[in-house]
């Protein structure tokens, strides 16, 4: 009498089936266990399972990726593995069959390598560290993780680290590069469970993690294109263009703040080449605004096709630039120049020795010329009549049709607060700077410091509504809301959500309403309250402060009487 029986299925490879049988026979003799396995192949069926050997089982493990579900089988718990996976860990895949494969995952402490990254690399980025960090210590696990944050990597993991580690879990908002993690397990999920419930996600990692193909790193350097481009979706594709562009719209925005600081209203002038405020107006606009709308599209189709994909993204971005289709025309670029390169990457068949000519030559030229193409005579001219409708129409915003989308973009700044919702808006506003349009990036960047800032007001003045570990965080929390952090509010958030995501919500779209209606603009993509004393870089700096004071009072507020005091919710 067994307790589980299995199937392992394999088509053609016999010895590899075997293989995987083996792997389990041994696996439940060293977990006490009792196994009956049968390999079927197209040479026929080894060790077939009996009748009796299945009623006696209350588990069948179905192993291999063409395994259909026997009718032999039914009413039998059915647990479903890869080969690979048996083959990297067979212990693992028996420990599924348990029934608690997501609160146990494995029987002893293991060793985990994890690289956490977002669009901005500022906050999810260290708070996803820190959470897998925390996690990895209560389960007993050894974890090291590697921030790739917006100065670069940090804390890189090494070689020996990553051939010792036994899975690799990446928490990541955008693209990373796997190349390095050739024939390790790999689990890939974004930040936000990592910040929410690092446990639950290094469980999930060790019961779910999949082999790295043992050709990325291959594939990787010769052809260029990322073995995991296929599942990696677009959101995250759109994301890592955006952590590029950033750093020239900061640069930029600043630099013509300072032009305008330095010069006044006549810094464009012609007449003013050759003063100090000329040339800051010479390096913030006609070079950093020049050249993020390119680096959006090219670090887009980097992000698909790897390096191949960077020269025909970033040429596509300039052609919309010079066509007038702006960041809506360097997305689309983007996206046909990744996708473009990495089709005609596998597409291409060369002999050995010629593979070295892809990269570095015929994708290249290839997706240049097919995404240059498609940008004249196709997309071009459609994409820029929609970005000219969209900037006089954001520009014509008055009175009611202003507000309304002060409230949208407000309310989408903290309802997730740093997550999908929070940056479509951010990437809106900031894209939209290209086009000399400042007013929505103002009431993204007050909608975004009001949550935070509002949470921190609100442990001194509700005390009784917050644990004392929240209340000692409160100070640091309202750092983070002077700082544009907005991220600093989601500890509160995922303890309390129904209580806290509506106050949030209501007041960041309060402070979004009035910064739209008065006409504010920002010309800087962040800094928080540091940039506001900068001369030019916002208008209508009181009406900012009380858009900015309303939304927090709002949120403030609204916690003060939604939210119970902790003796109550306790019980």
């Amino acid at each position: 009498m067994s307790e589980i029986v299995a199937s392992v299925t394999t088509g053609d490879v016999t010895v590899t089936a075997v293989l995987a049988a083996e792997a389990l026979r041994k696996a439940a003799k060293n977990l006490g266990k009792s196994i009956e396995v049968e390999v079927r192949t197209d040479e026929g069926v080894l060790n077939a399972l009996a009748a009796p050997q299945i009623s006696s089982a209350g588990t069948c493990l179905l192993v291999g990726d063409e395994n259909p579900l026997d009718s032999r089988f039914s009413g039998l718990k059915t647990i479903r593995a890869s080969v690979a996976d048996v083959l990297a860990d067979a212990a693992e895949v028996l420990s599924r069959t348990t029934g608690a494969a997501q609160a146990k995952a494995v029987t002893s402490a293991k060793k985990i390598v994890a690289i956490t990254s977002c669009p901005t690399g500022i906050a999810h980025t260290f708070m996803a560290a820190e959470g897998l960090q925390q996690a990895g210590a209560a389960l007993g696990h050894e974890i090291r993780v590697e921030t790739q944050g917006s100065v670069g990597a940090q804390s890189a993991l090494t070689d020996a680290e990553i051939a010792a580690a036994d899975i690799v879990l990446i928490a990541a908002d955008k693209q990373v590069d796997l190349s390095r993690f050739a024939g390790k397990r790999v689990f890939e999920s974004g930040t936000k469970p990592a910040i929410n419930d690092g446990k639950n996600l290094i469980n999930r990692a060790l019961a779910e993690a999949r082999l790295q193909g043992g050709e990325a790193k291959a594939a990787s350097t010769s052809a260029g294109a990322p073995a995991a481009a296929q599942k990696v979706s677009p959101y995250k594709h759109l994301m890592s263009g955006v952590s590029f562009m950033i750093p020239f719209v900061t640069a930029g925005g600043l630099l013509i703040a300072l032009a305008f600081a330095f010069g006044g209203i006549y810094a464009t002038d012609p007449s003013h080449a050759n003063t100090f405020a000329g040339a800051l107006f010479e390096i913030g606009a006609k070079s950093a605004f020049t050249l993020f709308v390119p680096v959006l599209g090219g670090y887009i189709a980097y992000s698909i096709a790897d390096r191949p994909g960077l020269a025909p993204g970033m040429i596509g971005g300039l052609l919309s630039s010079l066509l007038g289709a702006g960041f809506l025309g360097a997305i689309v670029a983007g996206f046909i120049a990744g996708y473009g390169t990495l089709w005609l990457n596998r597409s291409i068949k060369l002999p050995r020795s010629l593979e070295g000519l892809k990269p570095v030559l015929i994708l290249p030229v290839l997706g240049t010329l097919l995404t240059g193409l498609l940008m004249v005579y196709v997309i071009g001219t459609p994409v820029a009549d929609a970005l000219t409708f969209l900037t006089n129409f954001l520009k014509s915003m008055q009175g009611s049709s202003a507000l309304v989308l002060g409230l949208l973009l407000g309310a989408m700044m903290a309802f997730d607060m740093g997550g999908p919702v929070n940056k479509a808006a951010y990437t809106f506003s900031v894209a939209l700077l290209s086009a000399q349009v400042y007013t929505p990036m103002a009431a993204v960047m007050a909608a975004g410091m009001t949550p935070p800032l509002a949470i921190a007001l609100a442990t001194k003045l509700f005390p009784s509504r917050f644990t004392e570990v929240e209340r000692e965080a409160g100070l640091s929390t309202g750092a983070l809301g002077l700082s544009f952090i907005t991220e600093g509010a989601i500890p509160y958030a995922a303890k309390d959500p129904f209580r806290v995501i509506p106050c949030t919500v209501a007041g960041s779209a309060v402070a979004g309403a009035i910064s739209m209606t008065a006409g504010v603009q920002l010309k800087v993509p962040h800094g928080g309250i540091f940039v506001l004393p900068i001369p030019d870089a916002v208008t209508h700096l009181g009406a900012y402060v009380i858009a900015l004071v309303a939304g927090t009072l709002v949120t403030t507020v609204m916690l003060g009487i939604l939210k119970k005091p902790v003796t109550e919710a306790a019980v």
